[in-house]
């Protein structure tokens, strides 16, 4: 499973385990219009970091405003 399909699926389950209803997950769809509030943004990046073992938005001086920005992100820091 790619990385990207890793960051999709949680983003997923947090809004499940949330009771957030998410639109369809584009690389365009902007953060503050996926549904998921700050707490969820929180559980998403501890549960990532479990996952992959890194925190790439401690190195970012800006948040990703996209789902396509937070993905690179992530696909950046382990390439």
């Amino acid at each position: 499973m790619s990385l990207r399909a890793i960051i999709l699926e949680e983003i997923q389950t947090v809004a499940a385990n949330q009771r957030k209803t998410l639109p369809p997950l584009t690389d365009a769809l902007l953060l503050n219009d996926s549904g998921l509030d700050s707490l969820c943004f929180a559980i998403l990046v501890a549960r990532l970091e479990e996952i992959t073992g890194r925190d790439p938005l401690g190195e970012v001086r800006q948040f990703p405003s996209t789902i396509g920005e937070f993905v690179s992100l992530y696909e950046e820091a382990h390439a």
